[in-house]
């Protein structure tokens, strides 16, 4: 089971109540995804290396930086709330952000938005990337132009960006999913997950490490029979769930780790045969799942403050702008109210733990 920690609300505490209501989507238009196609990566640049530079971290905040979110899909709730979160941090250090992305999280459907970001000469492009490799090639040619490029929530190939803004270490997700389910169904059953799409970076490195996970000796009794793509769509993620229950009718319990997915999942199985008798667990907003909770649907379900996971990503890009950090393992900045972050391996900086919601805790939040 995943360790229920205060951080997540102390951390929703010192956000305040009016911040944490403020889920208006800030979306701008871009070209088209079907003029564009996946190029390879290329090498990574030197130019655009952190190691070419040097990080002052005493340097002034750079006053009117421009800074674009492009999420994996404009439509996407949970992607909506780090994204606003993101542009309000913005206005704390006099910076400008926006949202733009598509409607849809194939695997190409980003490149034309960094393309025109690029040539729009924003100072940082930061991407929920849903394809690591597939938005390497446009990337790198943003780098090349100077701009500073953050990842968060879903990364990309390392060697295309600058940082990557981590929800929570990728192994604890996963292995605390999987912890979830089993104490939920008593450690033993078939099981499954309905995950987003399948080249989603977090989704899949999430899901190695609950397949390792289940070869421990303590989940014998628990068999994975299906891994199952609803592509971040509600009514394929839906229909998913409804294919999945009538596949396996023995399937004692799904994990389904993407916030379109949980709540779709959860919506199928509230109104069906089987309520009470098929476990459902996952990465959903309270917000979301909070009727599902009420009504017996879904005991209990995870996931960390979104809202910090896009202000944290503001402040980083912002501070890499400003020539506060360059990227490095073991630099620090402060990101405003969140305090010192110190960058880890691989560009890497954790927001923090996961944390457990159930009926007793999950009236205490509201994103």
């Amino acid at each position: 089971m995943i360790p229920l920690r205060s951080t997540l609300a102390s951390s929703l505490a010192s956000t305040g109540a009016a911040a944490l209501l403020a889920l208006s989507l800030a979306a701008c238009g871009g070209t088209t995804k079907s003029s564009v196609t996946s190029a390879p990566a290329p090498a990574p640049l030197s130019t655009a290396s952190s190691s070419a530079a040097k990080a002052d971290p005493n340097a002034p905040m750079k006053q009117g930086i421009k800074l674009a979110f492009l999420p994996k899909q404009i439509n996407n709730p949970y992607e909506t709330i780090v994204d606003n979160a993101g542009i309000e941090a913005a206005k704390e250090y006099q910076g400008a952000a926006k949202e733009v992305g598509p409607s849809d999280a194939s695997a190409s459907s980003q490149i034309s938005y960094i393309n025109t970001l690029t040539q729009q000469g924003h100072d940082a492009i930061l991407i929920a990337a849903n394809d690591a490799n597939a938005v390497c090639g446009p990337l790198q040619q943003a780098r090349a132009k100077g701009i500073k490029i953050v990842a968060y929530d879903s990364d990309a190939s390392p060697q295309c960006r600058d940082l990557f803004i981590n929800q929570a270490s990728s192994e604890e997700v996963g292995r605390s999913q999987v912890k979830l389910l089993s104490q939920l169904i008593g450690g033993e059953g078939e099981i499954a997950i309905l995950s987003a799409t399948a080249n989603a970076t977090n989704q899949n490195t999430w899901i190695t490490f609950m397949k390792d996970e289940l070869t421990k000796p303590e989940y014998k009794d628990m068999k994975l029979v299906k891994v199952a793509y609803g592509d971040d769509d509600d009514q394929k993620s839906f229909t998913q769930t409804q294919g999945l229950l009538q596949a396996y009718p023995d399937l004692k319990g799904i994990i389904s780790p993407t916030t379109v997915g949980v709540s779709a999942a959860a919506r199928y199985i509230s109104g069906s045969k089987y309520k009470g008798k098929v476990v459902l667990t996952g990465l959903g907003t309270p917000n979301q799942m909070r009727q599902f909770v009420k009504d017996g649907t879904v005991e209990k379900f995870a996931l960390w403050n979104p809202k910090d996971l896009g202000y944290l990503a503001s402040y980083a890009a912002a501070a890499l702008v400003s020539g506060q950090i360059t990227g490095a393992e073991g630099e620090t900045f402060k990101a405003g109210k969140l305090g010192e972050r110190t960058i880890g391996e691989n560009g890497e900086i954790i927001l923090g733990p996961p944390f457990t919601f159930d009926a007793a805790n999950i009236d205490q939040f509201d994103f």
